[in-house]
Formats: C-alpha cells, sequence, structure tokens
C-alpha cells in the first residue's frame, strides 16, 4: 500500500530533479523572512487523491512549512472548492508548488477518470482494475489514486504473481506439449498460494486452460458475445477477466457480460491531469 517511506521516495527525487541547486528564482525575488499561506483549489469537478503526496512536496522542501489537507482522498469534489491550505516560508512554497500540484493533479485524474469506469459498471459484478501500464516510478502512486476512484489493484510486478499471455505461451508449447499439459506442469511447480492466470484470444482455448486448473482466465479482446460465451464455458471454475477494447463506451456492454473483472490500462497511461491550482492568498514579510 500507500507507505510515507514509498511517497518520500519519490516525492525527494522530483524535487532533486526540479531545483538540483535550489529555487533560483524565489531565492533572488523573495525576502527570505517572507511568510505567505496559499489554498489549493480545484477549477474543475474531480475526485480527490494524492493529499499526502503533495503535502510531502512541501515537507521536504522546508519542514516550517504547515499543510491542512480539507477533503479525504476519494472525496468528490466541485470547481471552486479549496481542498488544501499550505503556511510558511514563501520561499518554500513557491519551490515545492510545481512537485506538488504535479503529483496531486495527476492523481486526481487518474481518482476522477476511475470513478467515471467504477460509475458505469454499477449493478453488475465486474470490478474495475487498473494494469501496469504505470509511468515508470509512480506505479505506488498511480495505483493509489485507482483506489480512490473506486476501483481495485491488478497483480503490483512481475513478482506477484504468475500471468501467462500469448509470448509466454507460445514458448511453453514450443516443445510440442499441448497447452494443458504445459500448464499443469507449470501448476505442479509452484506454490499453492501462487496466483496463476492465463491469457487467451480463441473461445477453443477456453476449455484447455480450465483443465489445467488456472485460478483466473483473462479473455483478451473478446466480443460481448463471446465474452459471454467464455462466461459459460468457464461455469464458475476460475475468476474470467475482460481485457482490451475497454473504453467509457464499451465498459457496460462488457459488465453485463457476467465477467468478474474488467482491466483498463486507460485508467493509468491516458490520463489527462486534474486542473487544479495554488492560489496565494496572503503574503507578509517577517
Amino acid at each position: 500500500m500507500l507507505t510515507m517511506n514509498a511517497i518520500d521516495t519519490v516525492v525527494r527525487a522530483a524535487l532533486e530533479e526540479d531545483a538540483p541547486w535550489g529555487d533560483l528564482t524565489s531565492q533572488v525575488l523573495i525576502p527570505a523572512d517572507a511568510a505567505a499561506t496559499a489554498q489549493l483549489v480545484a477549477r474543475e469537478s474531480g475526485v480527490f487523491s494524492g493529499g499526502a503526496v503533495f503535502a510531502a512536496a512541501f515537507r521536504l522542501t522546508d519542514a516550517r512549512v504547515v499543510v491542512r489537507i480539507l477533503v479525504a482522498d476519494g472525496t468528490v469534489f466541485d470547481a471552486g472548492d479549496t481542498l488544501a491550505e499550505v503556511s510558511g516560508s514563501a520561499r518554500g512554497i513557491l519551490q515545492a508548488e510545481r512537485i506538488g500540484l504535479n503529483f496531486v493533479q495527476r492523481m486526481s485524474g487518474i481518482a476522477t477518470l476511475t470513478a467515471l469506469y467504477v460509475a458505469e459498471t454499477a449493478g453488475t459484478r465486474a470490478r474495475i482494475v487498473d494494469t501496469r501500464k504505470t509511468t515508470p516510478g509512480l506505479r505506488v502512486l498511480e495505483r493509489a489514486a485507482v483506489r480512490d476512484g473506486g476501483g481495485h489493484n491488478h497483480r503490483f510486478s512481475l513478482s506477484d504473481a504468475i500471468m501467462a499471455k500469448d509470448n509466454h505461451l507460445a514458448v511453453l508449447t514450443a516443445g510440442g506439449l499441448n497447452l494443458t499439459e504445459a500448464l499443469r506442469q507449470v501448476r505442479d511447480r509452484i506454490s499453492h498460494t501462487t496466483h496463476l492466470e492465463v491469457e487467451v484470444d480463441r473461445i477453443d482455448q477456453i476449455e484447455l486452460v480450465l483443465a489445467a486448473g488456472v485460478d483466473t482466465i483473462m479473455l483478451d479482446n473478446f466480443s460481448p458475445d463471446d465474452l459471454r460465451e467464455g462466461v459459460r464455458l468457464t461455469g464458475g471454475r476460475a475468476r474470467v477477466e475482460a481485457s482490451g477494447g475497454v473504453s467509457l463506451l464499451t465498459v457496460r456492454g462488457i459488465a453485463e457480460t457476467g465477467v468478474d473483472i474488467i482491466s483498463v490500462g486507460a485508467i493509468t497511461h491516458s490520463v489527462r491531469s486534474l486542473d487544479l491550482g495554488l492560489d496565494v492568498v496572503i503574503l507578509t514579510e517577517g
């Protein structure tokens, strides 16, 4: 989950990238003893995510800066709402501003888009999950934002579960083993606690995969009719995941086929950062 250590690691790297030798503009223009109060204000409606990450940008820049987060992660807000307040050293606030905004805008954008997908599947059994199509180095933050939007997380990394996709299966069966026997050998080699998921792209592969005792079967780029048939053939012997061709226009129809899981790469790889601004409301000199 999202720990303070994970947050600090990511935020420190961003701050180092943005101001490797300090903020030259603020050092020249802003008196060292100037204090300020600024508000994080929504320019559009959405779902909030990244409060602790936003606060960390200021804390790690200048420990004297105080950040008050006014809404919890996962909260729906409207345009014009004040989401946080920052006060303390004007130099510290100005130096951390862009990094804090970058993170909270992107995370809130992911949470907002995820919430739209979740709303489209209301009343069905399907849960919306993310994929590994995340920004390198930011996966822990983007996965947290998906949860804030009401979605769920797929495996976090390649180390967490076995997911055999088309290229894996091509190599696995290259020696002449049929698909079922090859997967049974995999099942025999792994711990009973290790999750085994297999992707198929044709209906005739479904029974071959299920016969090996997999935990989840992924139906990749199936039409709604074929998804419905895949759910029927599976008959509760494994979880059924739908992947590919998922958009806000298609997700409802996919959910209504009876699948258990719908994986959506777009909620992390094609998201638009939300429009949030940091406005200075008070500036004083000590």
